[in-house]
């Protein structure tokens, strides 16, 4: 097995000593990725937020941050990196602002309607059923609640990110999407005032889909 195939492995499900390096880089990695994404939306200080897929626990740290009346939740199939979002977000776990769980998207330990925001940064690749997951998603968001989907890897209009992603896409056997999939993905599934944001120069794209009463 090559080093890109170990990686994109890791990448998936991240576990023993190469997965908590990897774990520990995606805070750093994907921070000015989530931060572009997180701009095309504005949090309340009351929020109740999941982030899916929270990997190193970076963005939980950011929206413990802001989030001073409400609470963040994280869910990762991964041990690795549940244990690595509890130590980098301590402090706020030990005062009650937070909680990560081990799980998966598919079967989320929610209650309906609970959720202001759900994220994903850099994991819908990795879903095993999109539509199906994306609906388990719509059941736990409130009314006028919204899903934010943040990826660098898509099929976009930069010949040579576009190149990059597909050839990590062979890779790692994930399937990656035009913008108008994406749009029809969360339609599908009963999403709403769904928009699209590209970054073309990064090869970056946001989905934003609201939950409608």
């Amino acid at each position: 097995m090559g080093l890109k195939q170990i990686l994109v492995n890791q990448v998936r499900k991240p576990n023993g000593k190469l997965g908590r390096l990897i774990v520990s880089g995606m805070n750093k990695g994907h921070a000015k990725l989530a931060k572009w994404g997180i701009s095309h939306f504005s949090i309340e200080p009351n929020y109740y937020i999941l982030d899916i897929g929270c990997g190193g626990g970076g963005n939980i740290k950011y929206f413990a941050k802001t989030v001073t009346d409400g609470k963040i939740f994280g869910i990762d199939y991964s041990e690795t990196a549940v244990d690595i979002s509890m130590k980098v977000n301590k402090k706020y776990i030990e005062i009650g602002t937070v909680e990560i769980y081990q799980g998966s998207v598919s079967s989320l330990p929610f209650k309906d309607n609970y959720f202001n925001l759900v994220t994903g940064f850099e994991t819908s690749y990795f879903w095993p059923d999109l539509i199906k997951d994306l609906q388990e998603i719509y059941r736990i968001l409130r009314p006028n609640g919204h899903l934010i989907l943040t990826n660098e890897g898509y099929i976009c209009n930069n010949e040579k990110k576009r190149r990059t992603a597909e050839n990590w896409s062979k890779l790692g056997h994930f399937p990656i999407h035009t913008p108008n999939e994406y749009r029809e993905f969360l339609k599908e599934a009963g999403y709403s005032n769904i928009q699209i944001f590209e970054n073309y120069e990064k090869g970056w794209i946001t989905v934003i889909g609201m939950k409608k009463h």
